[in-house]
């Protein structure tokens, strides 16, 4: 259980990821319905279940292990949801195929990047403090970081060579990367309840 101070801080911390992400929602949401980008559509909608993750966090603070092991089966569901939006637009894009601009994505996603591994630097501390819900807000944080990497390569080969390919095939890789995550914060969150008197 962690001391009052450390609470404090991990609470300030979570408030400060929850406003960056929420706020970076919808910035990059309208890059990616505007120049029709998979993968900036499902690390906006990423940024959206962090936002939500975060706020799970947040609240449940100070709770009992077993409270904060049932919120953790919780955090791993909501990392499941971008998967779905995910998967619709990959769809869209493979059957109906839009190169998307270069420049926007690359962008985009170093501002991404600058976001997540400022949330990742922050939580980083924390990671093993609360358990599943501290060590899901962290692993979501830093599979972003990598993920942003590979937008912005993404938009780099884009504009070498117009093809909707790098786009999509990036996009895929978030999905795989969430659903990766959930399964991880999931055991971690059934471990602690187990081992909860």
């Amino acid at each position: 259980m962690p001391n009052l101070a450390q609470q404090q801080a991990l609470r300030r911390a979570v408030i400060w990821v929850i406003a960056l992400n929420l706020g970076y929602f919808f910035i990059e949401f309208g890059v990616a319905l505007t120049i029709e980008s998979v993968s900036l559509f499902a690390d906006s909608v990423d940024f959206l279940e962090d936002s939500a993750v975060n706020t799970l966090i947040l609240f449940a603070l100070g709770w009992t292990a077993r409270k904060r092991a049932a919120v953790g089966m919780t955090a791993a569901l909501i990392l499941l949801l971008p998967a779905a939006a995910t998967l619709w637009t990959a769809w869209h894009q493979f059957s109906t195929p839009v190169v998307p601009a270069p420049l926007p994505l690359s962008l985009t996603g170093s501002g991404a990047f600058i976001v997540n591994l400022s949330c990742a630097l922050m939580i980083a501390r924390f990671r093993n403090v609360q358990g599943s819900l501290t060590k899901a807000a962290f692993l979501s944080a830093r599979n972003d970081v990598l993920a942003n990497v590979a937008i912005i390569i993404a938009g780099l080969i884009t504009s070498i060579t117009p093809s909707h390919w790098p786009d999509l095939v990036v996009g895929v890789g978030i999905l795989l990367i969430n659903l990766d995550a959930a399964a991880e914060v999931f055991e971690a969150a059934k471990k602690e309840r187990d081992h909860t008197p």
